[in-house]
């Protein structure tokens, strides 16, 4: 086999040919008891594993196994049911070509998964942590990855220290978008990137911590805060006015690989530069391909992540009632060139300093924080208007009917009443919910 060129890697971001620009969402559910919100087991009758097996037998697909382990299935839709290191139930939608068709698709699936859930007495519950599971409660699935992750970040030192966490605890709900050529590639990297600090101050919706109120507004964003800095969070690169796709290769390069899946199902811990494997092999005397730069592309974990789409993955999940808030947060800015280049001039002079501080302050008071010396709750009023301007132009250009208009209605509500998801749940905890997992599970489960 001849060896893998930096020309082969670049053919990974070559856009496909009929130029579309579709739309993909995926969302995290915590899996839960409903009376005691405690995390769900993979195994026994009523386990993830028997969750699974059920959706495969009721609609087809593939089954993903690892290691033997059922732990995901592709549905012949495309879209896909799968399992996160912690137990999340995760559902990625197969791409859409409008943000309409994305939603009501997904919504459609969640709810059947739900319902699915309901038979083995799982409550599948959005957000953006499990809310009432501590790391000594986790249920780690037998996936092929877990264990070398785990070791990763165990072995990183303190600098990972919540690497663990974010494998066992953290959720999202993020969405996967086009580029048509690779000069919309770097446009739209560039603008995802410079706005994902502040449109995570609109999505703060992780309070709860091992069952109690943690003093942030978002504990995933403290978790995502000290994993492996070299993979997560802003990635530098894509600040820089002269960033390329050739200077991202680069960047990546530098990247050390965790692990490499094997055709068995297994997977084996590599933990050197992607350059040095392409110089000297893997530890059997194989030579990488672009199966393996796929997969170590998939472990840089930024808050835009580029493969042959891109994914964004700054903003905690929303409750369950508002998920579509995201995907159309960011259809309307990154699908809009005006909408896109507006967030890029309003943000794209900030430092590295800048986001890295903003993102702290904004995990503990969210709106009220402060972004390169500005107001983020005047910067994110901005970014609604703007991505509202952006479904405006989709829906006069007959791209979506005029119901997408409202799916931004939650963040201008949040961003009228400087109001979050989390200061909401906050409220709700000491108040209605009285501090009781059954009620907090009935009140935002799916």
């Amino acid at each position: 086999m001849p060896a893998l060129t930096r020309a082969d890697l670049a053919t990974v971001f070559v856009p496909s040919s009929d130029g579309g620009e579709q739309i993909g969402i995926e969302v995290e559910t915590a899996a839960l008891e409903p009376a005691t919100g405690h995390a769900v087991r993979y195994e026994g009758e009523h386990g993830l594993c028997a969750l699974l097996a059920r959706i495969l037998a009721n609609e087809g697909g593939e089954p993903h196994l690892e290691r033997g382990n059922l732990v995901g299935v592709t549905l012949p839709s495309r879209a896909s049911v799968s399992l996160e290191n912690g137990g999340a139930v995760e559902y990625s939608s197969a791409p859409a070509a409008s943000l309409h068709d994305a939603v009501q698709a997904t919504s459609r699936a969640l709810t059947y998964l739900a319902e699915a859930a309901g038979y083995f007495d799982i409550a599948l519950v959005p957000g953006a942590n499990y809310p009432f599971t501590s790391l000594d409660d986790v249920n780690w699935v037998p996936n092929a990855r877990g264990e070398l992750m785990r070791q990763h970040f165990v072995d990183f030192g303190r600098p990972s220290r919540h690497g663990l966490a974010v494998l066992a605890l953290t959720l999202s709900t993020q969405a996967t978008f086009d580029y048509t050529t690779a000069a919309d590639l770097v446009e739209k990297f560039r603008a995802q990137a410079v706005v994902s600090t502040v449109a995570a101050a609109l999505f703060v919706n992780s309070p709860l911590e091992a069952g109690r109120l943690c003093g942030a507004l978002s504990r995933r964003m403290q978790y995502w805060s000290a994993i492996d800095t070299a993979r997560t969070r802003i990635n530098p690169i894509t600040l820089a006015e002269s960033f390329s796709v050739e200077g991202f290769i680069e960047w990546a390069l530098t990247v050390p690989m965790i692990y490499r899946k094997r055709p068995d199902g297994s997977a084996e811990a590599v933990g050197r530069p992607f350059a040095q494997i392409m110089e000297e092999g893997f530890a059997d005397g194989s030579e990488p391909d672009l199966r393996d730069w796929m997969a170590h592309l998939s472990q840089i974990y930024s808050d835009v992540r580029l493969r042959q789409t891109l994914e964004v993955r700054a903003v905690d999940g929303p409750p369950w009632q508002a998920f579509y808030a995201v995907p159309a947060f960011w259809t309307g800015l990154t699908y809009h060139r005006q909408a896109r280049l507006a967030a890029l001039e309003m943000l794209g002079g900030a430092s590295l300093g800048d986001h890295l501080r903003a993102l702290d302050d904004i995990a503990v008071r969210g709106l009220d924080a402060t972004f390169a010396g500005q107001p983020v709750s005047a910067l994110a009023d901005a970014l609604v208007e703007l991505s509202a301007g952006g479904l405006q132009a989709r829906i006069g250009a007959g791209l979506e009917p005029p119901s997408v208009a409202s799916y931004l209605d939650p963040l201008r509500e949040i961003a009228e009443s400087k109001v979050t998801f989390a200061q909401r749940t906050i409220h709700a905890w000491n108040g209605s919910l009285a501090g009781s997992p059954e009620r907090y599970i009935k009140s935002f489960r799916i």
